[in-house]
C-alpha cells in the first residue's frame, strides 16, 4: 500500500470487523470521523484520543501536542494530560530525542496540559522518528460534543485558515523549492504558522456557545473532514469553494506543487455545524478568531460548488502531503 491513511472503505472494514466488546460505560465510540471516545465515570466523562505524526520531519513535538489536543478540543473539552510514545531509528542521538521532548514540554506548558507518561525507544522498525500521543480531557457528563451530531440545515463554519499546517510543513521541509516563488516575508509567515495550529480556544468557545457537531480538520483537508462529519451523522453537505478561507501564501505553495489546498492537512482549523452560524462567526471574530460559513448540512450527498458547478465529493484518499512529486 502507499503512504497515507487507509481509504474509507478499508478503514471502515478494519474498524467495524474488530469491535467485539462494547461496554455500557463508553458513551461515544471510535468510528469514521469520530476521533475521540467518551467514557462515563459517573458525574464526569473522560474524553480520549490518539494520533501519530508521520508526515513531517520538523516540529514533531509541537505538531504532536496540538493535533492530539485538538481532537479533544473538538468535543468542546479542555485537554488536561498527554501520554507520549517516541520510536526513533537507529543512529538517533540523545540530543535529538531531548529536543523533541523539549518541544512537547514547551507546547504543553502553553496550554496547561501535563505530560503523564509514555514510552521512548530506539528501534530498527522505523527509518525516521515516529511520535504518537494520547490526550485525555474531562467533561461534565453529557456535555462532550461528538462528530456525529450534525443536523440537516446546520450552517458549516470553518475557523482560521485552511491548510495552514500543510503550508508550514511543506515550506519547512522544502524551503529551497519555494525561495523563488515566495517572498522572504511569505516564507517567514509560513514558518510561523506553527503557532496557529491549536484549536483549543475555538473548541471551548463553540462548546459553550452550543453547537451540534465539531471536527478538527487534519489529514485529508476540509473535504476529508466534511466527508467524515456527514458519514458519522448519516447526512450530506453543500459547500462553496469561494467561501473557503485560504491564505495567499498557501495558494502559492499549493499552486507550485499542483495540489489542492482543500485536501491538504489542516490542523489549526475547526469544522463546526450549528443552527446559527452567523452568531457563532460573530462571537469567534470578537474573540480574535477568523471564521467563515462555507455551506450547510444537507440530507444526502457531499457537494462542492466550484465556479458555479456542483461536484460530488468522493471519499477521502491520501492527503495531498503524500501526493507531491518532486
Amino acid at each position: 500500500m502507499k503512504s497515507g491513511k487507509l481509504n474509507w472503505d478499508d478503514l471502515k472494514a478494519v474498524i467495524n470487523n474488530n469491535k467485539t466488546i462494547k461496554r455500557e460505560d463508553v458513551r461515544v465510540r471510535n468510528g469514521i470521523g469520530e476521533d475521540c471516545a467518551v467514557i462515563n465515570f459517573g458525574d464526569y466523562e473522560c474524553v480520549i484520543s490518539t494520533d501519530p505524526i508521520t508526515g513531517a520531519s520538523k516540529n514533531l513535538g509541537r505538531l504532536a501536542v496540538h493535533i492530539n489536543c485538538n481532537d479533544v478540543a473538538s468535543c468542546g473539552v479542555e485537554p488536561l494530560g498527554i501520554l507520549v510514545t517516541i520510536l526513533a531509528p537507529e543512529g538517533t542521538t540523545l540530543e535529538e530525542i531531548n529536543n523533541v521532548m523539549k518541544q512537547i514540554d514547551e507546547e504543553t506548558s502553553k496550554i496547561n496540559v501535563e505530560i503523564l507518561g509514555g514510552h521512548t525507544e530506539v528501534t530498527r522498525a522505523v527509518n525516521q522518528m515516529v511520535l504518537s500521543c494520547t490526550v485525555l480531557g474531562k467533561a461534565i457528563v453529557g456535555k462532550a460534543v461528538s462528530t456525529k451530531g450534525a443536523q440537516i440545515g446546520d450552517d458549516l463554519v470553518v475557523t482560521k485558515y485552511l491548510a495552514i499546517e500543510g503550508t508550514n510543513i511543506l515550506v519547512n521541509d522544502y524551503r529551497g523549492l519555494f525561495e523563488s516563488v515566495l517572498t522572504k516575508e511569505e516564507i517567514s509567515e509560513a514558518e510561523n504558522l506553527i503557532s496557529e495550529i491549536s484549536v483549543i480556544k475555538e473548541g471551548n468557545i463553540a462548546g459553550k456557545f452550543g453547537v451540534n457537531s465539531m471536527h478538527d480538520i487534519t489529514e485529508g483537508g476540509v473535504l476529508g473532514a466534511l466527508w467524515e462529519m456527514v458519514k458519522a451523522s448519516g447526512l450530506g453537505f453543500e459547500v462553496y469553494e469561494e467561501n473557503m478561507p485560504v491564505k495567499e501564501v498557501t495558494q502559492k505553495v499549493c499552486s507550485q506543487l499542483k495540489i489542492d489546498p482543500l485536501k491538504l492537512i489542516s490542523s489549526g482549523s475547526m469544522l463546526i455545524s450549528t443552527k446559527d452560524g452567523e452568531a457563532l462567526v460573530k462571537l469567534l471574530m470578537e474573540k480574535g478568531i477568523n471564521a467563515k460559513i462555507i455551506g450547510n448540512i444537507t440530507k444526502e450527498k457531499g457537494i462542492l460548488v466550484r465556479k458555479g458547478k456542483k461536484e460530488i465529493v468522493p471519499p477521502p484518499e491520501r492527503d495531498e502531503l503524500f501526493n507531491i512529486n518532486l
